[in-house]
């Protein structure tokens, strides 16, 4: 896994692939990258996106911008069947490679366990270089607006380690949203502003967009089925029904080839789901360990605390008794 050097990079595109827990407003955010309607988006905890999806927008200096909204990649309560095939779907999508990888969060909400684990979940599953290609976007900046707050401000109020963590893994690419303002001039200003990140994330990656073996895997099949099928209608001398055999045995072929990228994925996400569990297991085993040790040292302090409660009653009684007996003989 990883970078692949003899890549075809020099094409006058981006693909950005946005991912993040579900209500987080992923695909609202992909309406305000494309300037336009085209994701269905609302408020909702069960979700809108539940399949993959890719749009294209032009942007001034006319570079085409791929937009792939996702469902809950990574979401290990989704069934496993979903996922794989989502993954793969994705992969689909960006098998030419991916420019930026944009992790959609949100300020109304504090970073979850399970965020923590989805993105521990790429890094897992695609490797640590996934890192160099990722972004934060904060949705809810109308929120902090309201409050006169900047994303420092956020950051500053109790900011869980776990999203510092994070912060530090993608070299502090963050950029706040707001995706319900009417104001044009504001929503050029966010656009422009992830726009400059995803061209530094260009630039420290020396213009190459992330791939992985799947992605080759992928593309390779994809650009050798029309040669083949082209090659198949060129023929001549052959019966229609022997063409039809051969274009039969070429999508076999490419079937196969899914089936053996999907068993890939699938075995990937087995081996990143049982990581997690074991991590969670040992953060639970550390956690009820220290929660034993606090409890006990908890319990010597209440001992302590009783016993210096009765030294000092055992004190201020014979105190007491040695006043009374004082009076009593004078």
């Amino acid at each position: 896994m990883g970078i692949y050097d003899d890549w075809e990079f020099a094409s006058p595109f981006r693909t950005v692939v946005l991912v993040g827990r579900t209500g987080n407003g992923k695909s609202a955010t992909c309406n305000s990258i494309l300037r336009r309607s085209s994701f269905k988006s609302m408020s909702s905890s069960a979700g809108v996106t539940s399949t993959c999806e890719l749009r294209r927008t032009v942007l001034e200096d006319g570079l085409i911008l791929n937009v792939i909204d996702t469902p809950g990649l990574f979401d290990f309560s989704a069934e496993p069947e979903f996922m794989r095939k989502e993954i793969v779907n994705c992969i689909n999508m960006a098998k030419d490679g991916i420019h930026a990888v944009l992790v959609v969060l949100s300020v109304r909400s504090r970073f979850s366990r399970e965020e923590e684990a989805a993105v521990e979940s790429l890094r897992e599953f695609f490797g640590s270089k996934i890192g160099d290609y990722m972004i934060l976007v904060f949705t809810g900046g109308d929120d902090l607006e309201e409050n006169d707050e900047s994303l420092d401000d956020y950051f500053g109020r109790d900011c869980p380690e776990p999203l510092n963590e994070t912060l530090r893994m993608c070299g502090n690419r963050c950029v706040l949203f707001d995706n319900r303002t009417k104001d044009e001039s504001k929503k050029a200003e966010q656009l422009m502003e992830l726009l400059s990140l995803v061209n530094a994330v260009v630039d420290n990656n020396d213009g190459k967009p992330y791939t992985h073996e799947l992605f080759f895997e992928l593309k390779a099949g994809a650009l050798k089925l029309p040669d083949q099928t082209a090659e198949v209608n060129s023929l001549e001398g052959y019966s229609e029904q022997e063409i039809s055999k051969l274009t039969e045995q070429f999508n076999k072929s490419y079937e196969e080839q899914l089936k053996r990228i999907t068993e890939t994925v699938e075995s990937k996400l087995r081996e990143t789901s049982h990581r997690l569990e074991q991590q969670l297991a040992e953060e639970q085993v550390a956690r009820l360990k220290a929660e034993s040790l606090a409890q006990a040292a908890q319990k010597e302090s209440d001992d302590e605390i009783r016993k210096l409660r009765e030294h000092l009653e055992r004190a201020h009684r014979e105190t007491e008794e040695l006043r009374k007996q004082a009076e009593i003989g004078k």
